[in-house]
């Protein structure tokens, strides 16, 4: 069987609404647009975008506050962050989207999808349950494995203890959440290190976090005291062997989403992606040309 020509990847910035957003930019078609998470950039697609760019124009950019992006002191709740990738689906031509995220950006994805159902045609969330649901299930067992949360809650304080080391303390998460800890080569844990010992990445990063407890844990008890669900369908995938592995992802967002099918990703960390790419290419093909 013939090799399939690689989809050439074009590096490119818009700026929305007063924010520089750089991305990654490949493909013909429908928009499939992919958001990261935290500690990483729009670079943990690399081995995803070029083969969904055969059939998608794909686009994988650094949020706000994210890698070459620019970084705001505020806007880090996830409705601003969701405006700014409609926005920027506006101005690169479309008016919908089928959205895939991660971490972080699976909880823009979310956001979007619940404030703006109509942009959303088919909503993918990776490693995650919903905000609300993190919180409300944040006992003893849950806080020691996502200490990560409650720490970078605290005003001022995980900016000064990782200032100077904010390579390392990255080094640290991502190794933290990997199984295949192979998946990240050198120059991948270089190019994330490097991203966040940028000014003001760090603080960012924290923020993104700081919202979680603030602004969208209230939008969230609002939708959900209003019973708005997601609409659209609604693919989840985790790594079975993952922080999200230890909780029932799937029984979870039954509660939130009219259309949801979903599984484990095997092998697997925090980072399906990475660690997993073809499983999650697969599943993710399937899901989008449905």
């Amino acid at each position: 069987m013939p090799i399939p020509t690689p989809v050439p990847v074009h590096e490119d910035s818009v700026l929305v609404d007063g924010v520089r957003i750089h991305l990654r930019r490949a493909g013909e078609g429908p928009l499939v647009l992919l958001l990261h998470g935290w500690p990483e950039t729009g670079h943990c697609w690399r081995h995803v975008l070029p083969a969904l760019a055969r059939r998608y124009t794909v686009v994988a950019p650094d949020l706000r506050g994210y890698g070459q992006s620019g970084r705001p002191r505020d806007g880090y709740d996830k409705r601003t962050m969701a405006r700014d990738m409609s926005l920027l689906m506006n101005r690169l031509g479309f008016d919908q989207a089928s959205v895939v995220g991660h971490d972080r950006g699976a909880r823009v994805a979310h956001r979007w999808a619940l404030d703006r159902p109509a942009e959303v045609r088919r909503l993918a969330l990776l490693s995650i349950i919903p905000t609300r649901e993190m919180w409300r299930r944040m006992d003893a067992r849950t806080a020691a494995t996502y200490w990560h949360w409650l720490f970078h809650l605290v005003p001022d304080l995980p900016e000064f203890l990782t200032e100077g080391k904010e390579a390392e303390y990255v080094r640290f998460m991502l190794d933290r959440g990997l199984v295949q800890r192979h998946a990240l080569g050198p120059a991948d844990i270089e190019h994330y290190a490097e991203s966040y010992r940028r000014a003001g990445a760090m603080r960012a990063g924290f923020d993104d976090y700081r919202a979680a407890f603030t602004t969208d844990l209230a939008a969230d008890d609002a939708d959900a005291e209003a019973g708005r669900r997601l609409t659209m369908p609604t693919l989840v995938l985790w790594g079975a062997d993952g922080l999200a592995g230890t909780l029932p992802v799937l029984d979870i967002w039954r509660t939130y989403a009219e259309d949801v099918t979903g599984e484990a990703v095997g092998e697997c960390g925090h980072f399906p992606m990475e660690e997993q790419p073809d499983q999650v290419l697969t599943r993710l093909e399937a899901f989008l040309g449905a």
